[in-house]
């Protein structure tokens, strides 16, 4: 039986996915970096930290890791700031406050910094329906490496086994399963070009899920 839902916030609670892409492709060309959609899309689901390392290491970026960071994050900042129309993804608040209402407990385990993820929760609200909100900026290795679910499990005081994980991404579903762990893929128009396929059920609209059936969904069986 589940006993704690881990939500992904890129692309599940909320799409900064644009507003990250503007930030990144902006700080692209300030840099110099060629940089494809389809090399881009590899980068979905991984830590800001961590793609500037690879990247520092692919181009030879002269600055250190955290002035590069630093960089992006004002970008987004700005653009994060300036835009008026940024909403919750349909069906997530009401997804959130079912389980809340049912007693689940939430945690957060995202790839954003510490800095986003406070954007996103204090314009949304969202600080009262979860207990732990874990960075991906805590981590050396991002997903698909399992080690952010795992360590939201163990400040939730879960087993991996009684964990149920809702994702967007290739990365975040493998490294959900590589956690032991329920994975519901959301497939949604903002996820698109990424293989769920691994995940226990694939859902098109967070509306399609609500507290009863997630605490009845067992490992062995998919739903």
């Amino acid at each position: 039986m589940i006993q704690t839902v881990i939500f992904d916030m890129d692309g599940v609670l909320v799409d900064t996915e644009p507003l990250h892409h503007d930030a990144f492709f902006r700080h692209f060309a300030e840099l110099g970096i060629p940089m494809s959609a389809e090399e881009y899309a590899t980068f979905l689901g991984s830590s800001t930290r961590n793609v500037y390392q690879q990247l520092k290491q692919e181009f030879g970026l002269v600055g250190d890791v955290e002035t590069l960071m630093l960089r992006k994050r004002e970008l987004f900042g700005a653009a994060f700031d300036a835009d008026t129309e940024l909403d919750l993804l349909p069906g997530a608040r009401e997804l959130v406050l079912d389980l809340h209402r049912a007693g689940v407990p939430l945690q957060l385990a995202s790839s954003a910094s510490k800095e986003t993820i406070a954007r996103v929760f204090t314009r949304f609200g969202l600080y009262p329906y979860f207990d732990n909100l874990v960075s991906g900026e805590d981590f050396p290795r991002s997903k698909p490496d399992p080690a952010i679910f795992l360590h939201a499990a163990k400040l939730a005081g879960v087993a991996p086994q009684h964990c149920l994980v809702i994702e967007d991404s290739a990365n975040g579903v493998t490294a959900a399963k590589a956690a032991g762990m329920y994975c519901i893929g959301y497939r949604s128009e903002h996820s698109e070009g990424q293989d769920l396929h691994h995940a226990d059920r694939i859902v098109s609209h967070l509306g399609q899920l609500d507290a009863a059936q997630i605490v009845g969904f067992d490992q062995k069986q998919k739903p």
